[in-house]
């Protein structure tokens, strides 16, 4: 782990602090979920569940999780063979890779990728072969050939995020079904996280790769309660999979946090059964926010990249990005985080990563300082 010093989060975030700056960087929202959610978890607390919950995660949450997939997909999972809760969604890429890919193993991740990825690839002593997502006009695409390509004899797992983080692409169905004819030629694992499968924007739907043909015996499929209710800081995430793959994510999982969570359990059980109208309202809202920062930004003269779903967007300063990241906050009181963080190659140096799950004041703020700023 010797590659892996402090993040560019820390660093941003301290100069955040020391400029007092608009923190336009972590992704995290600044309000909380819904009341009935925090009103759920408070009365779980003095209802006595504050010792260790089932290693696998309480039944209730288990079961509320399988009805999500088989409502919202047409997927049925059972609760007790194919659904594991875990310490957030970072835990589940963790215990993942660390199960399915060893020593002398590759993973074919895309580029940007969150950068979890790369460190828990590194813990499983196994070796990335990254894609790049290219900006392909007002989105993001990539090359199918790069795709077969990336991946070798040594390749154990494709690694997908849809929708995705930074670019907050959605990829198509004609994209997921390239990434699942190369997996099912070579007898591959995908691993998909799918944090981001409710804040999709435009009338876009998020399709979990599950649902093709072939795929939900070999996808371990990964999201979690945190972006979905606005509660980022209470770690309940989950994995959904074929009972041989679960059984082997379980047995890694066990010996990281063991469990966590007891009283948000029941909380985000009774959560995951919000109806229509909770799942669409927080997309549109946070649609409204895209649009005042990506209509702002782009007003200012931004090259900017509007997202189809996720927290955040991307602009092409069209100069080194994590220059332009360290000058901004003195300059104009606003941090945001240089793409090329989450990239291997080149090809992000230019892309900087602003997140828009903020207030709408906050966004104003930010806008304002950039505006006074701006040349």
């Amino acid at each position: 782990m010797q590659a892996f010093g402090t993040t560019i989060f820390a660093e941003m975030s301290a100069l955040a602090i020391s400029t007092n700056s608009v923190n336009l960087g972590q992704g995290f929202p600044d309000t909380d979920g819904p009341p009935e959610l925090l009103a759920a978890a408070a009365r779980a607390i003095y209802d006595g569940h504050n010792q260790y919950p089932p290693g696998p995660g309480i039944p209730a949450l288990r079961h509320a999780i399988a009805t999500h997939q088989q409502r919202h997909y047409a997927l049925d999972y059972s609760p007790d063979t194919e659904v594991l809760v875990t310490a957030g969604a970072t835990e589940a890429i963790a215990a993942s890779i660390l199960a399915l890919a060893g020593p002398g193993d590759d993973v074919v991740l895309f580029e940007p990728y969150y950068d979890s990825y790369a460190a828990c690839i590194a813990l499983a002593g196994a070796r990335r072969r990254t894609v790049t997502l290219e900006r392909d006009g007002d989105g993001w695409g990539f090359d199918p050939d790069a795709l077969r390509q990336a991946v070798t004899r040594r390749t154990k797992a494709i690694l997908v995020n849809t929708p995705h983080n930074p670019t907050g692409k959605v990829f198509s169905p004609r994209e997921l079904a390239v990434i699942a004819q190369v997996a099912g030629e070579h007898d591959l694992t995908v691993i998909s996280d799918e944090v981001y499968e409710h804040l999709t924007f435009d009338g876009r739907l998020h399709q979990p790769i599950a649902t093709l043909p072939g795929m939900r015996e070999r996808t371990v499929t990964i999201s979690s309660a945190g972006k979905t209710f606005s509660v980022t800081g209470w770690k309940i995430g989950w994995v959904c999979a074929p009972p041989p793959l679960l059984a082997a994510v379980r047995t890694v999982k066990q010996f990281l946090t063991y469990v966590n969570g007891a009283p948000f359990q029941p909380a985000v059980a009774q959560a995951l059964s919000a109806g229509a109208a909770y799942y669409g309202g927080i997309a549109t809202q946070l649609q409204r926010q895209r649009d005042l920062l990506c209509d702002g930004l782009a007003s200012l003269g931004y090259d900017v990249v509007s997202p189809q779903a996720t927290y955040f967007a991307t602009v092409d300063v069209h100069a080194d990005a994590v220059e332009f990241c360290r000058e901004l906050p003195r300059r104009a009181g606003v941090v945001a985080i240089p793409s090329s963080v989450f990239y291997d190659s080149s090809a992000g140096d230019s892309f900087v990563r602003f997140a828009f799950c903020k207030r709408p004041n906050v966004i104003d703020e930010a806008l304002r300082r950039l505006k006074e700023a701006h040349p």
